[in-house]
């Protein structure tokens, strides 16, 4: 029999639900394989076994009891540090924060506790979750499972290589920038940033955020297989009224036609050739599952998506954040900030409605292009996995850093969904795509992601390098 941690969240649910495998067995492995290799890649940053296998029993004892413990019976999930979980600090990588402790579950987590997840432990992520990199002060490196010289992404680093090593069979990860695409690409996963209001989130450790922040930030899932995206994503969106941008839109829309815009360098940037061809495999295995691919040579704008996405989300740290970086004092938090800082100009108060406004613009070019092309194929990002923190080495490598991903800055100011696919290996570092659909499709993004997953994909759970 397979080692229950080796299998995907949907083979093991089931597994659990006929009774042929325990969740308290599950978790166990589960346990085990964090004990095994998570010294490796400092994945989970905190943990608890104790009160997992607690979790495990509850499950085990709603079975024998003839009750429905939920879709994610027993399957044993990660959480990242910046979001409340009950009992434990919402450290966001700061040592600020380390005091910081929850007396109640976010949404989020509460929504994958009813159900019926097993939260294994808390995962890693960059101070102030800042960085396309996982390094902090606090909580130190996390390591990319596949090939430690390359990034495990960020700021979902952690959620992402624990899931790519085996520890939990879904993560979850927040994305205002590429933070959950990102990791996944990087440690060959999938990872799907829903549209706003798709996933409740709030945190009651922290004052409400501002407005670019509301409209830009998400929870996700990230996942080995598409059909786990799609049951973490079932499961993590049920209703909260403690998030007033939750909104009720169903999982399935109505019917759509299978077409799909294929453009391979988004406002003429530079793509590496193995990503290239990446793209070029993910539209042959879409037209071969029955999808119409056109090759498009523009998309609706997308730097100018990423520049407002940068005004909004920098106007709001140099209203406090600033402070809470300089005294956390963290080296990579002040360089990443300071960059940011002279690629975007202070706006005042003209500009920053100015902004706003152009969103709804920018957001009606969009929609109506995803009304002839109910999907959009493009990269994750233009550049294969960095080397690790390669951000912080230079202001010119963070700019190189921040032209490659413009296909990940642009969609948050748009509050759109992105799903990115993992296809294969380049060498050592994995390649993939990515996928845009129109508000709360989901549903079109799962469903072409998985003719794409047909394919092939690296192989996975790894054992770190």
């Amino acid at each position: 029999m397979t080692e229950l941690w080796r299998l995907t969240a949907t083979d093991l649910a089931a597994l659990i639900r006929r009774r042929e495998a325990s969740a308290r067995e599950a978790t166990s492995a589960a346990l085990a394989r964090l004990d095994a290799v998570n010294p490796r890649i400092n994945a989970v940053v905190a943990d608890d076994p104790s009160a997992a296998l607690a979790a495990a029993d509850a499950v085990d004892a709603a079975l024998a009891r003839g009750e429905d413990p939920g879709p994610l019976a027993g399957v044993p999930v990660t959480v990242k540090v910046n979001a409340d979980q009950e009992g434990w600090p919402t450290t966001n990588g700061l040592r600020l924060q380390e005091g910081l402790v929850a007396t109640q579950d976010s949404p989020v987590v509460a929504n994958l506790r009813r159900a019926g997840a097993v939260i294994l432990g808390r995962t890693n992520t960059p101070a102030f979750s800042l960085r396309w990199f996982t390094r902090n002060s606090l909580h130190g490196a996390t390591r990319n499972p596949r090939d430690p010289a390359l990034t495990p992404g960020g700021s979902s680093g952690g959620a992402a290589a624990a899931t790519a090593a085996g520890i939990g069979a879904i993560g979850h990860g927040t994305d205002i920038g590429g933070s959950i695409r990102y990791p996944a690409y990087a440690c060959g996963i999938h990872g799907l940033r829903p549209t706003l209001g798709r996933i409740p989130a709030w945190n009651a450790t922290a004052p409400d955020r501002f407005i670019g922040g509301q409209l830009m930030a998400v929870s996700g899932p990230l996942a080995r297989s598409i059909a786990d995206l799609r049951l973490g994503l079932a499961a993590m969106s049920a209703a909260d009224a403690r998030d007033p941008w939750w909104t009720p839109a169903p999982l399935e829309g109505p019917a759509y036609p299978k077409r799909a815009a294929l453009c391979i360098a988004p406002e003429g940037m530079p793509v590496d050739p193995a990503i290239v061809q990446a793209l070029h495999d993910a539209a042959a295995r879409l037209t071969a599952a029955g999808w119409q691919v056109e090759e498009v040579d523009a998309l609706p704008p997308l730097g100018e998506c990423a520049r407002l996405q940068a005004t909004l989300w920098l106007a709001e740290m140099r209203r406090g954040g600033n402070t809470a970086i300089a005294c956390e004092a963290d080296p990579d938090a002040l360089a990443v900030y300071g960059f940011m800082e002279r690629l975007s100009p202070a706006p005042d108060l003209d500009a920053f409605q100015d902004a706003l406004q152009r969103r709804l613009t920018l957001l009606r070019e969009w929609l109506l292009f995803l009304e002839r092309f109910p999907v959009a194929l493009m990269p994750v990002s233009g550049a294969l996995p960095f080397p690790d923190h390669a951000d912080v080495e230079s202001f010119e490598g963070f700019q190189r850093v921040m032209a490659a991903q413009l296909p990940q800055v642009g969609l948050p100011l748009l509050s759109l969904p992105g799903l990115a696919v993992s296809t294969g290996l380049a060498g050592p570092a994995p390649v993939g795509v990515q996928l845009v659909a129109g508000r709360y499709r989901e549903d079109i993004l799962l469903a072409a992601a998985e003719a794409i997953e047909a394919g092939g994909t690296p192989p996975s759970p790894i054992d770190p390098a």
